[in-house]
């Protein structure tokens, strides 16, 4: 097999593949395989019958022409290796010759790839994140969302506050008729949240059991989504939240220790640790941000396009159960022009991203492990609540989709931006200068300590 590259553009080449007759025999019996599994030769058992009889029957080129398409498939993917050429998106067929005897087989493709380009020095990114610091007031607070978790409600009666529960009934009516899927009984709300209708919580405010109040609003479910109604509100209950005492008491019932002391210290290291993935998450963030504002790359508007296509035909099954992408926007606040733009920035973000992570992972060398992927492949699967025993299935449809390769995928890109982390210089906001343990949790030469120790542990397994 023999090819040649034809620059287009930055973005694209013409590949054009001369295969030798020759090496098409593997994919040409193949063919004849199949044919002679599909045709009923009398005299033969299936599959038996000799070539020249198939030939015969269904005609030489018929088996060639079935031979064709995996005869494409392997030698493009072999010269797009022997090229080095890192493809983005799917190679386009421009021409193609039927294979005939004694003949190469010669065909040419059209795809879109990576530009080149010179990445930075990444010794000279620095950027600045918030510190990690977790404040007596901090560990207050965190210990009053564990009383409210711990809360019971009691039954007043009074009128309602911010803060109380109400027990409400909602009926939505337009011009005297109930609006269809408007109406609600026996809901429980707090009142202040926020979380209904505009207006809700201003009115109930005031409201004691049995009264009832009329207001405008917008809908913000169902078909008529967005659309204004009559609103009549009726409450059954006024119901108060009573806290538990912040004591030893409650440290035994909320964390399992036996003092509030105790649950003091737990909570601190919990938000401590919280607060050390925070800044690792924006030290991430910060430096991929600045590492592709560095770069001017010229993207392919083939790709872009295709993934644009392919992301709105997503959600537009994923609202259509809501009402249609009409009301999305409605309920996002875009007009359709504002979400093209915005959906056309995030996906060129993506694909540069991608290109120089992947880029960089070539040049690191990095490659993620077995264990690492599926270690993601199981988060997935308890996100999704999969019983353990379906767990082989589970990752058994995440290959045949292509979500394994995917995930493959993102974890090499991770890997190649903790090497660009590694190297560039973070600083928080207390001017600290942030080392490698503060970055990674561990020194990369821990990591990669624990990573040898775990292969070694692997091999003696087997």
């Amino acid at each position: 097999m023999k090819s040649t590259v034809e620059t287009l553009n930055p973005t694209r080449v013409r590949l054009t593949v001369e295969v030798p007759f020759d090496d098409l025999a593997p994919y040409i019996d193949e063919a004849y395989k199949q044919v002679g599994q599909q045709v009923r030769v009398p005299g033969f058992r299936p599959g038996k019958a000799p070539k020249a009889v198939i030939d015969q029957r269904v005609g030489r080129e018929s088996v060639y022409a079935q031979a064709m398409d995996p005869a494409i498939q392997a030698n493009l993917s072999t010269a797009v290796s022997e090229k080095e050429l890192n493809l983005l998106g799917r190679p386009e067929l421009v021409e193609v010759n039927p294979i005939e005897t004694d003949k190469p087989l010669e065909f040419v493709v059209e795809a879109d790839v990576a530009p080149d380009f010179e990445l930075p020095n990444f010794a000279d990114l620095k950027v600045n994140v918030e510190a990690g610091k977790v404040t007596e007031e901090d560990i207050d607070s965190d210990l009053e969302q564990q009383r409210l978790r711990f809360s019971s409600l009691t039954t007043v009666d009074r009128p309602a506050d911010n803060g109380d529960f109400v027990v409400i009934d909602l009926k939505a009516t337009r011009d005297g008729e109930e609006v269809e899927g408007g109406s609600v009984s026996g809901m429980s709300h707090e009142v202040g949240s926020g979380n209904l209708l505009d207006g809700l919580d201003e009115a109930l405010v005031g409201m004691k059991a049995g009264d009832e109040k009329r207001i405008q609003s917008s809908l913000v479910a169902g078909e008529e989504a967005g659309s204004e109604a009559d609103i009549d509100i009726s409450v059954e209950k006024v119901k108060e939240r009573e806290l538990p005492e912040l004591n030893d008491e409650f440290a035994e019932m909320s964390a399992s220790v036996d003092t509030l002391e105790e649950l003091r210290e737990d909570t601190r290291k919990r938000l401590t640790d919280q607060a050390e993935n925070d800044v690792r998450t924006e030290a991430r963030e910060k430096v991929l941000e600045a590492l592709l504002a560095d770069l001017d790359l010229p993207l392919p508007q083939g790709t872009v396009d295709s993934e644009i296509e392919h992301t709105k035909n997503h959600l537009n099954e994923q609202v259509g159960q809501m009402g249609g992408m009409e009301v999305y926007l409605q309920q996002i606040g875009k007009t359709e022009e504002e979400f093209d733009a915005d959906l056309k920035q995030d996906v060129e973000q993506n694909l540069k991203q991608s290109i120089v992570l992947g880029r960089i992972a070539g040049e690191k060398e990095v490659e993620p492990n077995g264990d690492m992927i599926l270690s993601e492949a199981a988060r997935m699967a308890q996100m999704n609540g999969v019983a353990q025993d379906k767990f082989p299935e589970f990752i058994e449809q995440l290959r045949s989709s292509g979500q394994l390769q995917q995930i493959a995928v993102q974890a090499r890109q991770k890997m190649a931006l903790e090497k660009v982390v590694e190297e560039a210089t973070v600083v928080d906001s207390d001017g600290n200068t942030l080392d490698k343990v503060a970055l990674f949790g561990e020194s990369p030469e821990e990591q990669s300590s624990d990573e040898a120790e775990g292969e070694s542990a692997e091999a003696e397994t087997k």
